[in-house]
This record gives C-alpha cells, sequence and structure tokens, in this order.
C-alpha cells in the first residue's frame, strides 16, 4: 500500500466527521437547501481528498442522474455523490458539482470555537 498523501485547505473549510480530513472550503458552497435520505446536504463545486466510486444512474428527487458515490480517501466513510450527467435541462447547474451529506462533514469554525457562552438548561438545573 503507498504513502496517503492530502491536500490541506487554507481558511474555513469542512472537514471528514469521522477522521477530520479536509474536503471542501466554506467558499466552495453553492447551495446549503439540498437534501438526502438522512437530512440535510450541501453542494459543492469542488471537494479535495475523496475517493469516487462506480458511475450509476440514480433516480433521485429532481430526475434521473448519473452519479459517482464520495468516500474519504483517508478513512473510508462515504460523504455524499458527484453528479456526472444530468438528463433534464433544468437540472444542468449539477454536473459536476459534489454533494456531501451534512450530518457527515463537520464546519472546523464551529467544531473549534463554541460562541455561544449561555449555559443550556441541563447545565443551569446542575448548578
Amino acid at each position: 500500500m503507498g504513502r496517503l498523501f492530502l491536500v490541506d485547505l487554507e481558511g474555513r473549510a469542512y472537514r471528514c466527521r469521522f477522521c477530520v480530513s479536509d474536503l471542501a472550503l466554506a467558499d466552495d458552497v453553492l447551495s446549503r437547501s439540498f437534501s438526502c435520505n438522512q437530512g440535510r446536504a450541501y453542494l459543492f463545486s469542488n471537494v479535495v481528498n475523496i475517493t469516487l466510486g462506480r458511475q450509476e444512474e440514480r433516480m433521485m428527487l429532481s430526475g434521473m442522474h448519473t452519479v459517482e458515490d464520495i468516500f474519504c480517501c483517508s478513512c473510508g466513510q462515504y460523504l455524499g455523490w458527484k453528479y456526472v450527467t444530468v438528463h433534464e435541462k433544468s437540472q444542468k447547474y449539477k454536473e459536476g458539482k459534489f454533494v456531501l451529506e451534512r450530518w457527515r462533514i463537520v464546519d472546523e469554525v464551529t467544531e473549534e470555537f463554541n460562541l455561544d457562552t449561555r449555559p443550556s438548561s441541563s447545565d443551569a438545573e446542575n448548578a
């Protein structure tokens, strides 16, 4: 097995929830209003440190698409999918874009800094 080289991103980035490898810059988010089976998802113009699965035709909420699943190249976790080809003109903006399921990624800013200093109800009860 060869040596794994990861791309380190400069700036606010999203990371793999499981191994904390950089995946995408916050500036590369195109939409935060996507949905997946597990809830919310984000559409990105570019992602790094991934491997792609095989191409397959998949029926989604917006119609039939040719997609490739996305996996973290460090830990192998499934993260989302890449749109390879879309079959409807209204969906062409998705081609070549990446969808990461929100619960599978972490935003390094919210993970490193908790700006909410108010105690939660459980903290207040235990005080």
